[in-house]
């Protein structure tokens, strides 16, 4: 697939909005690894092949097990996540398909339980930051690099 045009070039300041977000989410107190599996199922979800590369890789480079993060997709069904990841990850697909869920009370209230406020708060940026790159890269059909290494 051939990228449209290079969007963080024609419109630097935009970017540089989107960097702020991210690096606050990065600064916030949530673990990092959280944060990695909650960007790679968002990207899952909307089919982002530049974020699933980039967060997969990160969540490795930052060491994730890679059994674990091959298992993201099938997070119900595995026995590799922690009850918060859990938690993060019903409460991320709840509001990456909001118009079909309407964030249900239960996963709110199991995201609750496993949050603070504020936690929780920075968990639902994180899952709208995600959304909106990922709507940008497609949008603009960023894909990832075609090596592998």
């Amino acid at each position: 697939m051939e990228p449209r045009l290079d969007y963080a070039s024609v419109s630097p300041e935009a970017a540089k909005s989107f960097r702020g977000a991210h690096q606050y989410i990065a600064g916030c107190g949530l673990e990092p690894g959280l944060v990695h599996l909650v960007y790679l199922r968002v990207s899952q979800i909307n089919g982002c092949a530049y974020c699933v590369d980039l967060h997969m890789r990160d969540a490795l480079r930052d060491g994730d097990d890679f059994r674990r993060i091959n298992s993201v997709v099938t997070w119900r069904e595995t026995p590799f996540f922690t009850p918060r990841e859990r938690a993060a990850l019903a409460w991320a697909e709840s509001l990456t398909l909001v118009a079909e869920t309407r964030a249900p009370d239960e996963d709110y209230e199991r995201a609750r339980a496993e949050f603070s406020e504020k936690e929780l708060v920075d968990l639902t940026y994180a899952v709208a930051l995600m959304n909106a790159l990922n709507r940008v890269a497609i949008g603009f059909r960023k894909g990832p690099a075609a090596e592998v290494k």
